[in-house]
């Protein structure tokens, strides 16, 4: 998640159904009238009804998060991964707004035209639309389908990432310690929902975390004989809210707003530890088995750099304070109170202190 400073609070309090509907109507959707919001804070996205009585996926961006190079970076990815023939939600061309599902596109994602041609503007926002993809949240969790179902994810995600290592971004920035560290850190103390009881501490234990994320993202700093990580296209945020299975296809991702380059552990790491941290009866280390379960999947289409295993726990480690730092950022949104109200409480800030602690007595482990 970028650093959105020029980003306006309330991007959203004019974009109601009405505009919806007219800025849909005005980039060639034929609208019958049915609208309904679907589960986004980013942005805002609609499941929108046509007059043919199928439906389209619209989504809003937020604006002044992406530019618009940005965000044709992340169309022309997508449309690269469905070149391949690799199950996502690619944002439909123009003249396909409005063509019958079961006809398949044929574009050049290298075309610079077309991929364009699937960014629209109306009403001050940014449009992409895409076909509706069903599909339910693997459980993972489930004993007997669960290790079967990530090691396929393993190879989905490999031949993603076989995608994205034919070559970088030119402007969406990687993921690092500068944007989702360093500058996190000044967002939350800069905010006014940092209570002064726990702010010294908080700031102390995110800037010692940071320190040593910044040593391991880039171990050259410390050891110049040693060669930094390989940075490959990713998917960014790999976890199972932006992944959907079908029995028919299995995984696929309906999301990458939030794509940028980094090491290929940043799309696996979520993906285990939704089988959870540790097996209480047993006392094995569930996170684990599943991390060799999605290896075992990805390997057998792509190598894998296994010394990225230790990337795990300072890459979680930004995760936790971007992720605070995004709260701080959005907090003008309404939706963003409605859906998180503990934010800004003494309570919340005291769990976050525990979590910083415990990432930093793992950080100082590796």
């Amino acid at each position: 998640m970028p650093s959105t400073a020029n980003a306006t609070p309330q991007p959203f309090a004019e974009l109601g159904p009405n505009t919806v509907l007219a800025a849909l109507e005005e980039i060639g959707l034929r609208c019958d009238g049915r609208l309904q919001a679907l589960n986004s804070f980013e942005n805002r996205v609609y499941l929108v009804g046509l007059e043919d009585g199928g439906s389209r996926v619209a989504k809003f961006y937020r604006p002044g998060r992406w530019n618009r190079d940005q965000l044709l970076e992340e169309h022309r990815f997508a449309h690269e991964i469905a070149a391949a023939e690799i199950p996502l939600a690619a944002p439909l061309h123009r003249d396909a707004l409005m063509a019958p599902d079961l006809l398949e596109e044929e574009e050049d994602p290298e075309d610079d035209a077309a991929v364009a041609d699937t960014l629209f503007e109306s009403h001050g926002f940014y449009i992409a639309v895409y076909r509706r993809q069903g599909g339910r949240v693997p459980e993972l969790d489930n004993i007997h389908e669960g290790p079967a179902m990530r090691e396929r994810i393993g190879q989905f995600i490999a031949r993603i990432h076989q995608v994205g290592a034919r070559h970088g971004f030119l402007h969406r920035p990687p993921l690092d310690c500068g944007l989702d560290g360093w500058r996190s850190i000044e967002r939350v103390t800069e905010c006014a929902w940092l209570p002064p009881e726990v702010r010294h501490q908080w700031e102390d234990l995110a800037r010692q975390c940071c320190t040593l994320v910044e040593a391991r993202l880039h171990p050259t700093l410390a050891s110049p004989g040693v060669a930094d990580f390989t940075r490959i296209r990713l998917h960014g945020d790999c976890h199972l809210g932006n992944l959907l299975w079908t029995e028919a296809h299995g995984p696929h991702f309906v999301d990458l707003d939030d794509c940028r380059s980094g090491p290929a552990i940043q799309d696996l790491w979520m993906i285990a530890d939704a089988a959870g941290q540790q097996d209480a009866e047993t006392g094995d280390d569930a996170t684990s088995q599943a991390m060799q379960e999605l290896l075992a999947g990805y390997e057998q289409i792509r190598p894998f750099e296994r010394r990225e295993l230790a990337l795990v726990e300072p890459l979680r480690t930004l995760r936790i304070i971007r992720h605070s730092a995004w709260l701080a950022e959005r907090w003008e949104d309404p939706a963003f109170p409605a859906a998180f109200p503990w934010f800004g409480s003494v309570r919340y800030w005291q769990g976050q202190i525990i979590s910083l602690q415990e990432q930093l007595a793992q950080l100082r482990g590796l």
